[in-house]
């Protein structure tokens, strides 16, 4: 008997987890959740997309005209109360553990209200701090509503599948609701949020493709939704948008952030009409190097960014594999592009934002003794838009894929 109560006893304690436990049929999984101005200060319009688990199953094999999910909108003041009230309308309780992205309208991002209104999913036990944080250029339920992709049915899997492959590209920068507050809150640095829309505005692209932003890929078919840029946060408020090759350079120079390999287009040195395609490989995280002089509170700041090259496309069938002075050539002009651009990025962070999106706050923190001390110094309105900046691309390899040589024109056309 005495063992049997000590048993019971062991017991208690995981059974103790089981007291709130909700059976799975009886919970609605909102996947996203979108957030837009209203003409009323402190009121907002909170979009939740409902997802149907069974939709896109073998479940519904047998009722393949069920919807994927449900879009609904409702006025409020906060994420959580906002929630609770939709279940008037909504027939299962309504859950937010399996959130993946948090859609933000760029109206209401550029405002103040937009810190306030976003302390909810902070304080949440239900929200998860690696929650995607995107900013659509238009409304935040137009952009739900509008985004229709015809060969991914759930749209849990299809915001993870997008937003993993953006990050790889270099397209998007890897922006978290933990990663904004912890940006927003160290107030030093500049957040960068992924941008997105539906609304499609076509440009010309004359030079590298990465120079435009989410809309304005000059595209036919497919479904309307873009991400590519970043949104550009200081002080917890939208100040800007990055292009897409903005956004691959503070990827780059960000240690915090993880690169692998991105695609890039680099101008053919040789035959400046043309552009070569590159697959840029990053092994090693950059050196970055900082020399700070307290006295005058000024920094130097040297910045070494080893990376491999492999050439996948070269349009002007120059033979750079072959000919070693074309080779060379093709290797210096690679780096030399690579610098300029990042060269005047850093220079535009430094004039126009006066503060950086590459977290290099961290490494200056060690010349001051403590908090008070480094804010006293004022990174980001002192130090950062001063301090003299040197950036070296360093290719360690450059190889050319499965072809060393290309097709000879003059034998094809004789």
């Amino acid at each position: 008997m005495a063992k049997f109560c000590w048993l019971v006893i062991g017991l208690m304690p995981i059974l103790f987890g089981c007291e709130d436990m909700v059976e799975l049929e009886k919970q609605s999984y909102v996947v996203a959740v979108g957030i837009d101005k209203t003409d009323q200060d402190g009121t907002y319009q909170f979009t939740y997309q409902i997802a149907n688990p069974e939709a896109g199953s073998s479940l519904a094999a047998n009722n393949a005209d069920q919807a994927p999910s449900e879009i609904i909108s409702i006025v409020g003041t906060d994420l959580m109360t906002t929630s609770s009230t939709a279940n008037a309308f909504v027939t299962k309780q309504m859950v937010m553990d399996q959130t993946r992205v948090l859609i933000i309208s760029e109206e209401l991002a550029r405002t103040d209200q937009f810190l306030r209104v976003i302390q909810s999913v902070a304080r949440s036990n239900q929200i998860r701090r690696g929650v995607k944080l995107v900013i659509s250029k238009e409304n935040a339920s137009q952009f739900m509503n509008n985004n229709d992709p015809a060969l991914e049915q759930r749209p849990h899997k299809y915001y993870q599948y997008m937003l993993s492959r953006a990050r790889e590209t270099g397209l998007i920068p890897d922006a978290d609701i933990h990663r904004f507050f912890q940006i927003t809150e160290g107030d030093a640095d500049l957040f960068l949020g992924i941008y997105a829309t539906t609304i499609e505005d076509p440009k010309d692209v004359s030079g590298p493709e990465d120079t435009i932003v989410a809309g304005e890929i000059p595209k036919h078919g497919g479904n309307s939704t873009q991400f590519m840029g970043a949104a550009v946060f200081k002080e917890g408020i939208m100040i800007d948008v990055l292009t897409a090759e903005e956004t691959r350079i503070a990827n780059i120079l960000d240690k915090t952030m993880k690169m692998d390999e991105l695609l890039a287009s680099y101008p053919d040195p040789v035959a400046p009409e043309y552009n070569v395609a590159v697959k840029y490989i990053q092994k090693n995280e950059p050196k970055i190097e900082i020399n700070y002089d307290r006295v005058a509170n000024h920094a130097a700041i040297q910045v070494i960014i080893p990376f491999e090259a492999e050439i996948i496309a070269i349009p002007s069938l120059i033979n750079y594999s072959q000919v070693d002075s074309y080779k060379e050539r093709l290797k210096k002009s690679i780096e030399s592009y690579a610098e300029h651009v990042t060269r005047q990025f850093i220079k535009k962070t430094q004039e126009f934002y006066r503060a950086e999106p590459f977290y290099w706050s961290l490494y200056i923190r060690k010349f001051f003794k403590d908090i008070p001390d480094f804010e006293e110094a004022d990174w980001n309105k002192q130090i950062y838009p001063n301090a003299d900046i040197t950036v070296y691309y360093q290719m360690k390899r450059m190889h050319f894929g499965k072809m060393l040589d290309d097709t000879h024109l003059n034998e094809v056309r004789d």
